[in-house]
């Protein structure tokens, strides 16, 4: 199957994610894909303790990750993918990588970010950014839980 969402979440795993989003897309990996946190062990070791049983973990660079899925690594898995930008996304999909559907869960508030709701902020050029991935025929909501209202990209362009 491979990836079956991607989400992208600045706080990357934590509760939401591993208690109502796993479940939610019945996912057997949760993968996430970061630079920085796949050279760092602690919050790697971290993260790993949160995952639910019986439900693998994938904490990688972006290169290590488009080798993966290139290879076929994951297609007999459910992936929940998450990521803490766009950027992430737009590279996974010029590298032929597909993503059947984009959840913006939470992108923080910042001096240079608008706020639309109180777990999404973007700047126009991440607006931009995510309007790309719809023209690429991937569709984008922002939701923080399962349980919260899904909406459309469109709403806050």
């Amino acid at each position: 199957m491979g990836i079956v969402l991607a989400r992208i979440d600045q706080r990357l795993v934590h509760g939401i994610v591993v208690t109502q989003w796993t479940s939610a897309v019945n996912a057997q990996r949760i993968m996430v894909i970061d630079d920085e946190v796949a050279v760092d062990e602690p919050r790697k070791a971290a993260m790993r303790m949160s995952k639910p049983a019986g439900t693998g973990m994938s904490l990688i660079d972006t290169e290590t990750a488009v080798n993966n899925f290139k290879s076929g690594r994951y297609d007999n898995h459910n992936v929940l993918l998450v990521v803490n930008n766009v950027d992430i996304l737009l590279k996974l999909l010029d590298e032929g990588i597909d993503i059947p559907k984009v959840n913006v869960g939470i992108m923080l508030d910042s001096d240079e970010r608008q706020k639309y709701t109180s777990h999404f902020a973007a700047t126009d050029e991440e607006l931009h950014k995510l309007k790309e991935i719809e023209t690429r025929g991937t569709p984008v909501t922002i939701q923080f839980a399962p349980s919260d209202k899904e909406e459309p990209l469109n709403n806050f362009i």
